[in-house]
């Protein structure tokens, strides 16, 4: 790959990467969303969450929403899935939803996008969705960052607006500067949820924790690997690790 752009929106710097087939947008010196021609997964944290939304007890989940979309990767992987499904996005960010439709083909996977701050919106909004996925990060300087702590009414405006049977997944950058944030999440979501399981892969640098009153165990995602013909992504969906946090 080669640096082909650098995007200053209002709140990140983006440096687009390209080959002949493939897209990345790299903010704070991670990848922040990846698209390929012929490939589905990555071996990184979408999958987590694409898997995550399929855990839940409304198999197959009929509608979905994401707090932070950027290049849309882990929906590729959920329209691919799940062709029926109706996805919703909300993202602040209007300039990176617009790069992503000029490189990563954002407009061929049907989503309904909602450009606004996702806290807010999340606090009126009156829909309730199978599967509620929370990725919100801030880029920093050298690091990014969830925005908002966990308080009594971010996890209640939350739980709102999972549809009885869903279940809302949480993606967590791990490792030193994170861990704090990490354990919080996951005492929060275990006191406010009968059963929270834990996704990771060895490739990737966060977890996702899935919360609900039914969360699946791995089988689950056996039912769907033969969506994936790829041997590459056929290697990544099985290597995805799913256990239950007690």
């Amino acid at each position: 790959m080669r640096r082909t752009g650098l995007v200053h929106t209002r709140h990140q710097s983006l440096e687009i990467w390209q080959s002949d087939l493939a897209t990345e947008f790299r903010v704070a010196g991670a990848v922040h969303a990846s698209f390929h021609r012929h490939r589905f997964l990555t071996g990184l944290a979408w999958d987590l969450i694409a898997a995550g939304a399929l855990l839940g007890g409304n198999d197959p989940p009929r509608s979905v929403l994401m707090l932070g979309l950027a290049g849309g990767t882990a929906f590729r992987v959920l329209r691919h899935l799940l062709p029926g499904c109706r996805l919703t996005a909300i993202d602040i960010d209007p300039e990176i939803v617009n790069l992503a439709r000029q490189h990563m083909e954002l407009d061929a996977l049907g989503i309904e996008i909602i450009i606004g701050d996702a806290y807010p919106w999340l606090a009126q909004n009156p829909r309730t969705f199978d599967v509620v996925i929370d990725d919100i990060y801030l880029a920093g300087k050298t690091d990014v960052f969830r925005p908002r702590a966990w308080d009594v009414g971010l996890l209640d405006h939350l739980r709102r607006a999972v549809a009885p049977g869903g279940v809302l997944a949480v993606n967590l950058v791990t490792g030193a500067g994170h861990r704090t944030m990490q354990s919080l999440t996951r005492r929060v979501l275990r006191e406010a949820f009968p059963v929270v399981r834990s996704l990771k892969s060895a490739e990737a640098m966060n977890e996702v924790l899935v919360a609900g009153d039914v969360v699946a165990p791995r089988g689950r995602l056996a039912d769907y690997a033969d969506a994936f013909t790829g041997w590459r992504d056929r290697m990544y969906w099985d290597r995805l690790e799913v256990r239950r946090i007690a």
